[in-house]
């Protein structure tokens, strides 16, 4: 049986070490001097090198050669995902006080030391503030934020790093050429974005993909993308365009293609991040999808929720609403003050304006009809909480876009909602209305008369009602 290629080309001393330079210098300069610290604790991501830094670290101290297969009486390794109750402690803490057989130190390895229970950190404390002076101990974990501040306070912290993918693809690179496997440049970056930081993860996919190639075919980034279950880049590509051209059509058709692809819509949004964040410098207006799109991972229903991301209005740079244009002063006779108290104010009196003066304002002219009645009709067969809302609402179609007034915040909250959006949407594509920008207010419709418009201003508000 073959070795993993992780194993093979798993580093051997502290000079191997790819892409944690500013810690395996200072742990070098510290053995060279004999600085050798009671307790080490390296921290950090998965898959960049922590257990195997403790492991040469530990033979380095003692002057140890170190190999996969090195085993020493004096270095001990504990897993504490297995041995994590007091009792495991207990021991360890009696048998530290053995000296070493034949090096000059006992070391004690301890991996994801997070998963000691209260009791054991407690009684791992003392030993480690006051430990022998032959005795070493090295921590690792994912998590450091689950260790006692206390246990922190008494050891050497080291925080790794993840592994940039261009330092991963370049390591790839090595391990590829080394095993004489055919992949090419952009196969290896892929797959060292995929590994999001982790050697391991990225070697791993590499010894993977080696036996999907023969000996005369090269692995291309298409190969790695389809091995991974990714949604085809040009798809990918094609829909943040057309999100930034607010074709809605066209996204709606890009969605039904990856979704009939079977591929998985958790990946697409993970491909939309990745593209988006290397887009930001040239398209800043994204920062809003990109905000949206981690809503989507989180959502129990991903495909809807990323639909109604993909199909809302591009969001302006600016969201503070513009200042109304001044409008020409009118002339209005005085209101006097007794007259303030006592009885609604009189009818302005407006001067001669011209004829364009006198035209309703633009989001007060008359609107262009929609079947809102079908619309009505189709949400009370097929989803009765949408008709719900929508039998109450009010609404203005000006031929591209629907105002719906939803009366008050409680329903414009209920129409934002993914679910009830999506068979919103679902609703205008069957209408013929699926071009029409959607806009969701909570407030009332405003009079279509500009006159009832502007008594009611002055009035402070109010609502028109038809009486006829």
């Amino acid at each position: 049986m073959s070795q993993a290629l992780y194993r093979t080309y798993r580093s051997k001393s502290l000079d191997e070490i790819v892409g944690q330079q500013h810690i395996t210098s200072i742990l070098k300069a510290a053995i060279a001097a004999g600085r050798i610290a009671h307790a080490y604790l390296l921290t950090g991501p998965r898959g960049v090198g922590k257990t195997s830094i403790a492991r040469i670290l530990a033979h380095e101290i003692n002057q140890l050669p170190y190999t996969d297969d090195s085993t020493h009486l004096d270095i001990i390794e504990i897993d504490a995902a297995s041995n994590n109750g007091v009792e495991d402690i207990r021991d360890l803490r009696d048998r530290v006080q053995i000296a070493p057989s034949s090096a000059t130190h006992k070391i004690y390895i301890i991996d994801e030391v997070h998963m000691l229970s209260k009791q054991a950190f407690n009684a791992l404390l003392k030993t480690l503030e006051e430990p022998p002076a032959h005795v070493v101990f090295i921590l690792a974990t994912t998590d450091a934020d689950k260790l006692p501040a206390t246990i922190i306070s008494r050891v050497q912290r080291y925080h790794f790093r993840s592994i940039p993918p261009r330092v991963a693809a370049a390591h790839l690179r090595h391990i590829a050429d080394s095993e004489s496997i055919l992949i090419d440049d952009q196969a290896l970056m892929l797959i060292a974005e995929h590994g999001r930081g982790s050697f391991r993860d990225s070697i791993s996919l590499l010894d993977q993909m080696r036996s999907v190639a023969t000996a005369d075919t090269t692995i291309t980034r298409t190969m790695v993308a389809d091995s991974l279950g990714l949604a085809d880049h040009q798809l990918v590509t094609q829909l943040i365009d057309a999100y930034l051209a607010n074709d809605r059509h066209e996204v709606l058709q890009l969605l039904a293609q990856h979704q009939q692809s079977g591929a998985s819509t958790a990946m697409l949004v993970e491909q939309l991040i990745s593209d988006i964040h290397a887009r930001l410098a040239d398209t800043p207006q994204l920062l809003g999808l990109l905000d949206s799109l981690l809503e989507v991972l989180r959502s129990s229903r991903p495909y809807l929720k990323l639909l109604t991301t993909l199909t809302l209005p591009l969001a302006e740079p600016s969201t503070a609403p513009a200042a109304p244009a001044k409008k020409p002063a009118k002339k209005t006779t005085p209101i006097p003050e007794s007259l303030e108290r006592d009885a609604p104010p009189p009818k302005p009196v407006e001067a001669e304006t011209t004829q364009s003066q006198e035209a309703a304002p633009a989001d007060l002219a008359t609107p262009v009809d929609c079947d809102w009645k079908g619309l009505i009709d189709y949400t009370k067969q097929h989803s009765v909480a949408l008709y719900g809302v929508l039998h109450k609402a009010s609404y203005r179609y000006d031929g591209t876009t629907l105002t719906i007034y939803a009366g008050n915040s409680f329903n414009a909250k209920r129409l934002e909602d993914s679910k009830h959006r999506a068979k919103l949407m679902e609703a205008l594509q069957t209408l013929s209305m699926g071009e029409a920008t959607v806009t969701i207010t909570a407030g009332k419709k405003p009079p279509e008369d500009s006159q009832a418009a502007a008594i009611i201003a002055m009035m402070g508000g109010g609502e028109e009602v038809n009486v006829s």
